[in-house]
C-alpha cells in the first residue's frame, strides 16, 4: 500500500475515524492503530510480518533485561544479542546474495570455478528502517539515555506505526514512546499542519518526482548511450529533484498523517538544495538517518574529539556505512566513499576559512550565496549517477554522455519540453520554499477549517488526475 494510491485513500480515513472514536480508551486506540499498521504492511507481503514481530520481541525483552542488568559484561552481552539479531536479519535479506556474488567473483579471479548459488531472497520492504528503530531502543537503554518501558503494546506500536514504517522518518524510541504513553489527541493545529504536510508531500511526489522521472530521468538512465550533453544533464538534474521530491514527499506525507492521528514525527528534510556547503547539505538531507549514524556510530567512534586525522577517519567510516545501508552493491560503496571525501574536503575548507576570519553569513551578497549553493549542489550531484545506476559500466556510459554533443547513433532522442519546464518549476519551488515557506504555511494555518478541507479535497483530486500511475516510492527498495 502506498500513500498515492486509491487503497490508501480508503484506508486512512477509516483509520482516522477509528482513532478518534477510540480516543478515550488509550489501549483500545493503540491496539487499533497497531492492527491497522500490521494490515498496512501486510499489503506488501504478509509473510514478512514475522520479521517485524521478531525484531519487536527481541528488543522488548533485551531492553527490559538491560534495564535490570548492572555488570558491564552482562550489559554488553545483552546489547550484542539485539545487534546480532537485527543486523543479522538485515544482512541476510539485504546483503547475503551480494556477498555470495562477490565471493564467486574473487574465486573466479584466481582461476577457480565460483559456483556458490545465491539464495535470491526478496528484500522485505522497510527492513532498513524498522531495524534501526528497534535498535535505537536497546542502544538508548544501554547508554542509559532511556528507561525500559512497561507497555509492550506501546513498544510494538512504536516499531510498526504505519506512517513511517516502510520509509521513515527513522523515529527514536525516546521521541515516540513518551507520546504513546501520553495518548495525545489531534488538536486543531495538528489537523491544519497535517493536511498542509500531506498536500505538500503529494505535490513533491506526484507533480515533481513522478513526472520528472517519467519524462527525463528514466529515459536517460535507461539508455544513456543514446543521449548527448543536453539530454544527459537534464536527466541527471531531473533524477536529483526526482529522488528529493520522492523521498522528501514521502517523509512529509508520513509526518502529516501522523499529525492527523495526534502524533509528531521528526523532520526529515530541510530544503537541502539551498545549502551553501557540503557539510550543510548532509545536515539537511535524510536528517533522521544522519543523526542516527551520528549518535550511534560517529560519536562512539570518537567523533571530532580525537584530533583531525581521526575525525576524518570517522567521517569516512560513517559515510561508507551510509552507502552500504542504502544497498548491496559496489556502486553504493563508492557512493558512500565519494560523499565522505566531499564532506572531509568541505570541512577542511571551512576550517581554513574560519582561520582566515571568513565565515558564511546571511548578509553575504546574493551572488556569493547563490554561487556557493550552485557549487555545493553540483559537487553533491557528482555522485548521483552511482546512486541511480547498477554497474560501473553504466556509470561510465553516463559520464561519456555528458561530454559528447550528440548521440553516436545519430538519432538523439528529443528531450520533452514538459519535463524541462517542470525541472525549472522544481528549482523555482525550492527557492520559494527557502525564502517564503514559513509564510506560506502560516497563511494556510490562518484559513478557516472549512476552507482548508475544501482546498484539501480539490488538490487530492488534482493529484489523482496528474498522477502518471501509483508509482512506488524510491526508498522502498532500501
Amino acid at each position: 500500500m502506498i500513500f498515492n494510491s486509491l487503497v490508501f485513500l480508503v484506508f486512512f480515513p477509516v483509520v482516522f475515524v477509528g482513532n478518534l472514536a477510540l480516543a478515550r480508551t488509550a489501549n483500545a486506540r493503540k491496539l487499533f492503530l497497531l492492527v491497522a499498521s500490521y494490515f498496512f504492511y501486510a499489503q506488501w507481503d504478509y509473510r514478512f510480518l514475522f520479521l517485524i514481530w521478531l525484531s519487536t520481541a527481541v528488543d522488548w525483552f533485551v531492553g527490559g533485561a538491560l534495564g535490570k542488568a548492572e555488570g558491564l559484561t552482562k550489559r554488553r552481552l545483552l546489547l550484542c544479542i539485539s545487534l546480532v539479531v537485527n543486523i543479522g536479519l538485515l544482512a541476510t535479506f539485504k546483503y547475503l546474495d551480494f556477498f555470495i556474488e562477490s565471493a564467486n567473483f574473487l574465486i573466479e579471479s584466481i582461476g577457480l570455478n565460483g559456483n556458490i548459488h545465491t539464495l535470491r531472497l526478496i528484500l522485505p520492504v522497510g527492513i532498513s528502517f524498522y531495524t534501526f528503530q528497534t535498535m535505537s531502543y536497546t542502544l538508548d537503554i544501554y547508554f542509559r539515555k532511556l528507561e525500559p518501558k512497561k507497555s509492550a503494546l506501546d513498544f510494538a506500536l512504536f516499531v510498526a506505526f504505519f506512517p513511517q514504517l516502510v520509509a521513515g522518518p527513522i523515529v527514536r524510541a525516546r521521541d515516540l514512546l513518551p507520546q504513546l504513553a501520553k495518548n495525545p489527541l489531534p488538536s486543531k493545529a495538528d489537523l491544519s499542519a497535517g493536511t498542509y504536510d500531506i498536500l505538500s508531500g503529494l505535490m513533491k511526489k506526484v507533480l515533481i518526482a513522478d513526472i520528472l522521472g517519467a519524462q527525463l530521468a528514466t529515459p536517460f538512465y535507461t539508455n544513456p548511450e543514446q543521449y548527448g550533453v543536453f539530454g544527459a544533464l537534464t536527466g541527471i538534474y531531473a533524477f536529483a529533484f526526482q529522488i528529493f521530491g520522492d523521498f522528501a514527499g514521502y517523509s512529509q506525507i508520513a509526518i502529516g498523517c501522523s499529525r492527523l492521528l495526534g502524533y509528531e514525527l521528526p523532520k526529515n528534510f530541510d530544503n537541502p538544495f539551498m545549502s551553501r556547503t557540503n557539510l550543510e547539505i548532509w545536515r539537511r538531507w535524510h536528517i533522521t538517518l544522519l543523526t542516527w549514524m551520528r549518535d550511534y556510530l560517529y560519536i562512539p567512534l570518537g567523533g571530532s574529539k580525537l584530533g583531525e586525522r581521526k575525525t576524518y577517519r570517522n567521517i569516512m567510516i560513517t559515510n561508507l556505512f551510509a552507502g552500504v545501508w542504502h544497498g548491496a552493491g559496489i556502486n553504493f560503496v563508492i557512493w558512500g566513499i565519494v560523499n565522505g571525501v566531499t564532506i572531509c574536503g568541505s570541512r577542511l575548507y571551512q576550517i581554513g576559512r574560519k582561520k582566515r576570519g571568513k565565515v558564511n553569513s546571511p548578509d553575504d551578497s546574493l551572488f556569493k550565496i547563490w554561487f556557493q549553493r550552485a557549487l555545493t549542489f553540483h559537487i553533491w550531484i557528482l555522485a548521483m549517477p552511482l546512486f541511480r545506476t547498477e554497474t560501473l559500466a553504466d556509470v561510465a556510459e553516463v559520464g561519456r554522455a555528458i561530454f559528447r554533443l550528440e548521440s553516436p547513433l545519430g538519432n538523439t532522442p528529443d528531450v520533452p519540453l514538459r519535463g524541462v519546464l517542470l525541472l525549472v518549476l522544481a528549482v523555482a519551488m525550492t527557492t520559494l520554499s527557502e525564502y517564503h515557506g514559513r509564510a506560506i504555511r502560516n497563511t494556510w494555518n490562518r484559513l478557516l477549517p472549512e476552507v482548508q478541507g475544501a482546498v484539501f479535497l480539490i488538490f487530492i483530486g488534482m493529484f489523482g488526475l496528474l498522477s502518471v500511475e501509483a508509482t512506488p516510492f524510491i526508498y522502498f527498495q532500501f
